[in-house]
């Protein structure tokens, strides 16, 4: 009978989540193949073993985050009772993503400073794409029921709502700590929803 996964699969899951742990302490554009074996107690042919190449190695990353967080954001949705509930649900699971990952927001935000147009830096802005299209669904959602302020700008208010998350993760690598960033999450949300003139 044929396994379910195959070993490959398992390895390629075990480097994607090496790179990122290394990420969490460093730039992401400087961890090597050597440092991804050394870590992983392997020799650099059996890493290209299962990976051709590094931008190999690093689109298969951000194919990790993509459904990772997507399905992250995707339940927290689906939990809440409201649209405005599911914007502060998705805030939370997004934030809370980071901070069992470190290394996510190290590697997006390193990849995007990239002056030149890679593959890679094209996956993050698609994944971007479609974590806006899931806000704006939200925000339209929230205008039709009346729960925010009519007029909103939804493209800015998604613009916001990323940008305050990524606000709070620059703020932890300043202090070199995520502690408290989830108590933080949500007070910014809260000030979040004050510009909306979020009704009840």
């Amino acid at each position: 009978m044929k396994p379910s996964r195959q070993p490959t699969e398992d390895r390629q899951a075990e480097i994607v989540l090496t790179l990122l742990r290394l990420a969490a302490g460093r730039s992401a554009l400087d961890i090597s193949t050597s440092d991804i074996a050394q870590a992983m107690n392997l020799s650099q042919g059996a890493l290209f073993r299962h990976f051709p190449t590094k931008e190999a190695m690093r689109l298969a990353v951000v194919a990790w985050i993509e459904a990772e967080l997507l399905q992250r954001l995707d339940a927290a949705r689906a939990s809440a009772s409201s649209p405005v509930d599911a914007l502060r649900a998705m805030f939370l699971a997004h934030v809370d993503f980071f901070i069992a990952h470190p290394g996510v927001p190290r590697f997006i935000f390193g990849e995007l400073q990239q002056a030149d147009r890679t593959p890679l830096k094209e996956r993050v802005r698609e994944l971007m794409a479609r974590y806006r299209e899931r806000l704006a669904a939200l925000l339209d959602a929230a205008s039709a029921a009346g729960l925010i302020r009519p007029g909103t700008d939804h493209a800015a208010a998604a613009a916001l709502f990323l940008g305050a998350i990524q606000g709070l993760v620059i703020q932890s690598m300043v202090s070199g700590s995520m502690d408290g960033m989830r108590e933080q999450a949500e007070a910014v949300f809260g000030l979040y929803l004050t510009g909306l003139e979020v009704r009840s």
